[in-house]
């Protein structure tokens, strides 16, 4: 199968006081998560600038040493050297907390009321999601959730999408089971993958998989 065209955004339909409440939340939802992360950002370069101060309080005045007139001299410097400063190390763990995926984020009002509850950015439009539960993106990668707490699967998942994004993956599978195994045959992550799913600002679009690709058990995602 051919790679998939880029998508180009589909005019923003507003159908009803439901679905303008729902985008509203969303924008709002994404306008605090780009605060967040710019005052993360700001933290981190003031704590660069305060490291960068105390190192240079440390050492106190600077002189230049005496110039030494013997040929292939070399001064020799007593005392261990600073480690330097890993800003960029804390600007990616920053970055990652930045990123986290909250257990309290409601998404129900953000979902399709659709008999599978599938999830389509503002913007977004139908079409897309009829191609998409059609197969019309070539599945790239896939992430398999089962057997794990709901703590390391959602950290698994923050990592399968940003190492999704790394490689271009367009069209992805997140297999969350269907609970057959869990008290009451109930799908515990099901909802929680949904819900961690549409707090990503790159995930587009996500619908059931068709029932060879896992079917209730499964999503089919689209990213940007």
């Amino acid at each position: 199968m051919s790679a998939p065209k880029p998508l180009k955004p589909a005019p923003l339909l507003i159908r009803d006081l439901k679905e303008l409440k729902a985008i509203k939340r969303e924008i709002e939802t994404r306008i605090k998560l780009e605060q967040e992360r710019e005052a993360a950002m700001r933290a981190a370069a003031a704590k660069a600038l305060a490291d960068k101060n105390l190192f240079a309080r440390s050492i106190g005045p600077v002189r230049a040493l005496p110039p030494k007139h013997r040929p292939g001299h070399r001064a020799s410097l007593s005392g261990s050297q600073p480690a330097p400063i890993p800003v960029q190390q804390q600007l990616d763990e920053l970055a990652v907390m930045q990123e986290a995926i909250s257990d309290e984020f409601d998404a129900e009002t953000l979902l399709d009321t659709d008999e599978a509850l599938s999830y389509r950015q503002a913007g977004i439009g139908p079409d897309v999601m009829r191609k998409l539960r059609k197969g019309n993106w070539t599945i790239q990668g896939q992430l398999d959730l089962h057997g794990l707490r709901r703590e390391d699967a959602r950290n698994a998942l923050g990592q399968f999408i940003r190492d999704a994004i790394k490689m271009g993956w367009r069209c992805v599978r997140v297999v969350h089971g269907k609970g057959l195994g869990s008290p009451g045959k109930t799908p515990v992550l099901k909802g929680k993958v949904q819900s961690w799913l549409i707090q990503k600002r790159e995930v587009l679009a996500f619908v059931q998989a068709r029932p060879a690709q896992g079917g209730a058990g499964a999503l089919v995602v689209l990213l940007a």
